[in-house]
Parts: structure tokens; sequence; C-alpha cells
């Protein structure tokens, strides 16, 4: 099939173009938010290929991947083809509600019969109401990190995208308290000058910002524990991809985590004081975070497998399509 879709998400977007179709990706000259082309950061193989407003009305689509609501006027805008009536439509919705209305939010496509919503969680599907819609689930599927845990540095590995400005949203406001055990090693984008909004010296925060995937994993493994403490976010595919690495994780019980995380895999909890003690534990001793590294490793290559992840998303795509012709 010839599928479009915008780069919103790059590690979701890095498993979903890894599948056997080719992947229309959406260009502009200002690579914005709306085109911003394939990746520089992450892998993605030659079947991701990038398309302008101008080509895609001359370019049979088979299907259409929406991620945001903007996308569905740009598509009739730019195919003159209307998502979910000439041109199967399938909404991906990565985020938790943010509205404040909580537990009552309604989706921004609730109530439509011309899409299907594709929660990446089931905690997802639970919390937004999207009325008469149809909904369904596909779990997180990653491309397996190409690097082993080793966990030599005494050292505490966080990634997070934008922690200043979501502060409370991603836990920023507890990292001080882990870095009284550890030095922290933050990952992401928008990271730069943390630690002095943390106002902690450079020597308890190292910033590494928007640095390519594969040296991130290779970064990562290298510490002695993945330290996750988002409040109210879907659910971290770097969590994932830290469990996979075989890193022991030390995470928030909320959301998704609750079900990504195993028993055994590390500690996770609501006390915040659980989770410093667990920290602690880690940090004096190796062989407590390699046993649990290994436990999460192989839960999370089981339950978010690329191969599954893939297969899902084949057999949901094939029904669209069936059923629209």
């Amino acid at each position: 099939m010839n599928i479009l879709l915008w780069h919103v998400h790059g590690s979701w977007t890095t498993a979903f173009v890894h599948g056997r179709h080719r992947y229309l990706i959406p260009v502009t000259p200002d690579r914005g938010p709306y085109g911003l082309g394939r990746a520089r950061t992450y892998p993605w193989p030659h079947t991701a290929i990038e398309v302008t407003p101008d080509q895609l009305a001359t370019t049979h689509i088979d299907a259409v991947i929406l991620q945001r609501p903007e996308e569905l006027d740009l598509t009739h805008q730019w195919l003159h083809r209307r998502p979910g009536h000439d041109l199967p439509a399938i909404y991906v919705e990565h985020n938790t509600p943010k509205d404040g209305n909580i537990p009552h939010s309604r989706h921004p496509m609730a109530d439509r019969d011309d899409l299907l919503i594709a929660h990446v969680t089931g905690f997802n599907q639970l919390f937004w109401d999207t009325g008469s819609t149809r909904t369904t689930v596909v779990d997180h599927g990653i491309v397996p990190p190409a690097v082993e845990y080793t966990g030599e540095l005494d050292r505490l590995a966080v990634v997070i995208n934008e922690p200043v400005r979501r502060w409370r949203v991603t836990g920023t406001d507890l990292l001080p308290l882990f870095a009284e055990i550890a030095p922290l090693d933050v990952f992401g984008m928008g990271v730069a000058g943390l630690a002095d909004r943390l106002g902690l010296p450079p020597e308890r925060v190292t910033s590494h910002d928007d640095v390519p995937q594969a040296k991130m994993h290779a970064e990562l493994a290298r510490r002695r524990a993945y330290l996750h403490l988002c409040r109210w976010t879907s659910l971290g595919l770097s969590l994932i991809e830290a469990m996979s690495i075989g890193m022991p994780v030390v995470a928030l019980a909320t959301t998704e985590a609750v079900t990504a995380v195993p028993p055994g895999a590390g500690a996770l909890a609501t006390r915040v004081d659980t989770l410093l003690e667990a920290a602690r534990r880690f940090m004096a001793d190796p062989a407590l975070a390699r046993q649990a590294g290994a436990a999460g490793r192989t839960a999370a290559r089981d339950r978010y497998g690329l191969d599954r992840f893939l297969t899902d998303w084949d057999r949901l795509l094939e029904e669209e399509v069936c059923a629209s012709r």
C-alpha cells in the first residue's frame, strides 16, 4: 500500500515505517510541523519517501494516517480527497487528554462515522471520550536498540522532551531529589540549560540535547538505571527502549507505565520515597541492577516487539482498506 502520514512522533514513526508498505511523508520548504519530511536523527528505510503537497495531488494513496486534527483539512486540501469518505483514514491518538476536564475529556474526533481512532495504549482508550467513533488499541512497538546494557557508570539516565515547558507533566520538578543520589544524564529535545533551571550544579545534571537515537541508546546502556518520572503522558517509548536495552527502571506508577513495567524489572510506585530507595539500591548493587534489567528486557521485547506491532498494523490497514471498497 501507499500510506500517507506526517512525521510527528519520531520513535513511533520509526517503528511504523519499518513495515512492508511505501510511506509518503509530506515535506515543505521550511520543514515545518506539517512538512518535516524524513527523520534526521532516526534511521528510516528507503520506503519512507518525502513528497511535496503538489506531488500528493497526483499520487496514488491507499490510506491516510492522521495524528492531528489539522491533518483532516490538509489531506482534503492537498489530495482533493476527503479522509474517511474518498480515502480510508485512521486517526492515531498518541496522547492522554490534557483539557482539564478529565475524565470527561471529549476527543476532537468524537462522534464520527468516517474514521477509526487507533489508541497507542489502553489507558488512552479508557480516558478519552470518543462518543460513537470506532476505536481500537495497537500497542506500541519499537525497533530493538542495537546495544546491550553495561551499567558501568554510577549515573541515572532520563529521556524527556521539553522538560522545562512541560515541568510537572514530565516530573521535572522531581529530578533534584534523584540528583542527590546520583548524577543525572538527561537526554531529549529542549534539555539545554536544565541544570540552571533546576538550580543545580552542572556536575549533578548533564544535558544531552537532541542526540541521534543510536548514539543515545549507546549512552543510555552505560548508565546504571533509567528514571521515568512522567506523571501524565501516554507511554514514553524511551522507557520501552531502555527496558529493551536491559536497563533497570525506576518509574512512577502512572498511566500505561503500570502495565508496561512488569514485576522484577525495577521499581514502580506512586510514592517518591519508594523510588528514591530503589535508585539507591541500584547504585549500590550493580548485580541487582543487571538482574532487574534482564527481566525488563525480556518483557519489553515480548510485548513491544517490532514484528507484533507491524503485524497488528497490517491487519488493521487491510481491514480498513478492504471495508472501503
